[in-house]
This record gives C-alpha cells, sequence and structure tokens, in this order.
C-alpha cells in the first residue's frame, strides 16, 4: 500500500503545480508581450513487476510497474501573439524572432517582447524606458538617449525605431523568467546575441498580446482538476486499506 500511497501523493504535487502554471498563464492572459509556459510531464521511475509469468521473458519484456509522476518540464511557449494596434508611437511589436533588452538602476539586463515603452525625462535629457522604468537598450547595450528639444518639450518619435536592440538566444526555452514578466540569461539559454535582421521586423504604433490561448487553458485545467481528484482518490483508499489491513493483523 506504501506504493500506492506515495503513487497518488506524487500525482498531487504534479498536478497542482500543473494548476498553479495554468492560473499564471490565465491571470496574464492580457499581459503585453507574456509568453505562456507549457508543463511536460514523465513517469517516475518503473521498476519490474515479481509475476511467475515474466520468469522466461527477457529483461526488456517484463511487466513495468510505475511509481507515480512528475513534472518533467515547463517550458516556455515563444510562439507569436497577435497584433495589437495601438497607433502610440513609443509602442513596438516584434514580428518574428528576438527581444527588446532593459536595464534598472543595478544594471542588471532583462529581456521583454513587452515592447510598451515610454519617455523618463532627466534634465535636458530624455530616455526610452519601458513602463517600470527600466532603460530600454540598443544593439551595444546602451540606453537610447532620444532626440529630445527641451525648449518645447517635444521629442522625435520617428529615430527610436532604428534605434531598438533586438536580442536572440541559442536556446530562449532556457530563460529564466523574473516577477515582472521579462526575462533574465541562463546557462540554459546561452548568451544573448545581436537578433538577424531577417528573423524579425518590428512595427512602431503596435503591441504583441499575450500568446495564452483561454480555450486551451480552460481544458487543460480540466485535465488538471481530474487528475488531482484521481490522486488524492488513490492516496485515500490506499490510507483506507492500510488501516484495514492494521485492523486485521490487531
Amino acid at each position: 500500500m506504501n506504493k500506492a500511497f506515495y503513487t497518488g501523493a506524487s500525482g498531487l504535487r504534479a498536478y497542482q503545480k500543473d494548476m498553479n502554471i495554468i492560473g499564471h498563464n490565465v491571470v496574464n492572459s492580457a499581459t503585453v508581450g507574456y509568453k505562456a509556459t507549457i508543463p511536460e510531464f514523465r513517469e517516475l521511475v518503473n521498476t519490474n513487476m515479481d509475476v511467475n509469468i515474466n520468469r522466461e521473458r527477457d529483461e526488456n519484456n517484463k511487466i513495468k510497474e510505475g511509481h507515480g509522476v512528475q513534472m518533467f518540464h515547463d517550458d516556455l511557449n515563444f510562439t507569436q501573439g497577435k497584433y495589437q494596434s495601438t497607433e502610440y508611437p513609443l509602442d513596438f511589436l516584434i514580428a518574428g524572432d528576438g527581444l527588446f533588452a532593459v536595464q534598472n538602476d543595478t544594471g542588471r539586463i532583462e529581456y521583454t517582447r513587452n515592447g510598451s515603452f515610454d519617455v523618463s525625462i532627466e534634465g535636458n535629457a530624455a530616455f526610452l524606458v519601458n513602463a517600470e522604468g527600466k532603460y530600454v537598450l540598443d544593439q551595444n547595450n546602451q540606453k537610447i538617449q532620444l532626440d529630445y528639444k527641451p525648449e518645447t518639450n517635444t521629442i522625435d518619435t520617428d529615430t527610436v525605431k532604428p534605434r531598438l536592440g533586438v536580442f536572440s538566444f541559442t536556446n530562449p526555452n532556457g530563460l529564466i523568467r523574473t516577477d515582472g514578466g521579462s526575462f533574465l540569461v541562463s546557462e540554459n539559454s546561452g548568451e544573448p546575441q545581436a537578433a538577424s535582421r531577417a528573423d524579425y521586423t518590428i512595427y512602431q504604433g503596435s503591441l504583441e498580446s499575450s500568446n495564452v490561448e483561454l480555450s486551451q487553458e480552460m481544458t487543460n485545467l480540466i485535465v488538471a482538476q481530474r487528475a488531482y481528484q484521481f490522486s488524492s482518490k488513490v492516496v485515500t483508499t490506499a490510507d483506507e486499506i492500510e488501516q484495514l489491513v492494521n485492523s486485521l493483523r490487531g
């Protein structure tokens, strides 16, 4: 009964994580540039069942006994989100592969598909920033200083688009998601490289919507809930049988 109990418990852990991921995707379905997370599950280690009919079988053809399930990966889905026209000159959309780079006050560089930018006026200078006030970087990882005329308080937005840095990664699925929805470099992602112009196009006055498909997420939620309920039933049944066996022993 211990095997049944731990098999059910592994399902509870795995499908709780699954429901958490689904919930996070649904909550961010309206977040600009958000990339959905896709969980992948694998069986835990299998062992050969000690059954007499298997005595003459070779090792590869014996009946296997599983020991539950675990979440093997939670990959990022980098498929293109829908185009959303805003006509705001500091909104930018990347069609194709690549991410914008932003830098916070501590110097940490993050990467994002959210091209909703704005202006930070600092004395007589103006810089391009995102909604969180992080500096948007060019292809050389330098802050983008805008063509700003303080006497008229005007900015030339036509010169912004060609200065935007767009970066690519060998394995974008290896990026680490931050609380703000941007991404950090990891050993698995590889180092950022200047994206090839042939791989992307930047559209000004548009934003990329989240690529979360709500209908699919609701279907996944129903499946995860049913799997969680089944795992809970396995744990309960295993516990009841164990109690019955112990009472008979007494």
